[in-house]
């Protein structure tokens, strides 16, 4: 079947419009284009990107308080990143678990050959004992937390696509915290970010292509 091609301005509108309705209101720099991407059918859960993303270099702190280089840590192995933060009433724990439930479908050989990793749009609530107590009940005791200065965070978040705002407070005293819906998967081969999946992924997508991405194939 013939791939077609949009911008990501579209794509990623569509996206953002999800996770906005989810998580907040108001706007965000998550539609602002960066990359061309090109969609496969939609019978598949993931968007192949025409132009991968290197990896976000930035140092963060994970859950036991010690510096996190990302690019280094995660270099050489299949990894999923997600910007969230833990005070999400839906999206971000729905995607966690999904990926979860995903991964322990896996073989144990090829679960330790995937990285997933969690970074926190909200810092200034989701400290490195925070994550560490939410991960695991949202996700898996083996998914990476990190959290650490917000502009580090906004600049690696937008650096493979995804625009998150800083928190802001509602007159209620109600925080919200934008962050965008994609989970950006980067293959153990090149350590580009390849595919992109939106909050609509189930648990069935996921289990089907996280052993391609593992072997850094397209699904």
């Amino acid at each position: 079947m013939r791939k077609k091609t949009v911008s990501t301005a579209a794509a990623l509108a569509v996206l953002t419009a999800l996770t906005l309705t989810a998580c907040g209101d108001g706007g965000s720099d998550a539609a602002k284009p960066i990359a061309d991407i090109s969609m496969q059918p939609k019978t598949k859960a993931a968007t192949v990107l025409d132009q991968p993303f290197a990896k976000p270099d930035f140092v963060l702190t994970d859950t036991k308080g010690k510096p996190y280089d990302f690019r280094e840590r995660t270099k050489g192995k299949a990894t999923l990143i997600y910007f969230g933060y833990t005070n999400c009433p839906d999206v971000c724990p729905t995607t966690m678990s999904n990926i979860a439930i995903a991964k322990k479908s896996l073989p144990k050989a090829d679960q330790d050959k995937l990285q997933v990793v969690f970074v926190t749009t909200d810092p200034a609530r989701d400290t490195p004992a925070s994550l560490a107590k939410w991960l695991p009940a949202a996700g898996d005791p083996s998914f990476v937390g990190l959290t650490g200065d917000f502009k580090t965070i906004q600049a690696g978040a937008r650096s493979i696509g995804i625009g998150i705002d800083p928190a802001t407070t509602n007159k209620d005293g109600t925080v919200v915290s934008m962050h965008g819906a994609q989970v950006i998967a980067f293959s153990p081969k090149t350590n580009d970010g390849y595919l992109l999946y939106g909050d609509d992924a189930s648990s069935d997508d996921y289990a089907k292509d996280l052993p391609k991405i593992i072997k850094g194939e397209n699904p």
